[in-house]
């Protein structure tokens, strides 16, 4: 199926889910969210390991891949959109995969990382 798909936005579905940016601590992750908040109108949510604004942008409290951050892209066919990007070169990071309760992929991140930006599927 991977040599198949020539435009992997139209095919898979391809678009940014959201940003992630990494935080020296939780006290930096605030004040990042707090100016995304204000410059943007992107109202924050805490979770245990991150500051969301909106959906958007994901500010790490010291804790995320890579080594600027993350680039999250959703597709509609995770195994496929796998194929795909393993056959130009990318490989699977197995130990970041996240399963939903069917057994499905909900989330893997790629061993490679663009310009400092870690890469995940969703």
């Amino acid at each position: 199926m991977a040599e198949k798909i020539k435009n992997p936005v139209q095919e898979l579905g391809m678009h940014i889910e959201h940003i992630g940016i990494n935080a020296a601590d939780e006290a930096e992750a605030a004040r990042i969210a707090a100016l995304v908040e204000t410059l943007f109108g992107l109202e924050q949510s805490e979770t245990p390991v991150s500051y969301f604004n909106d959906v958007l942008i994901e500010v790490m409290k010291g804790c995320g891949r890579g080594s600027m951050g993350h680039i999250g892209f959703a597709v509609n066919d995770i195994a496929a959109a796998e194929e795909y990007f393993c056959s130009r070169g990318l490989t699977i990071c197995e130990e970041s995969r996240v399963l939903n309760d069917d057994g499905t992929t909900k989330l893997v991140y790629f061993n490679e990382e663009i310009a400092g930006f870690a890469v995940h599927l969703c």
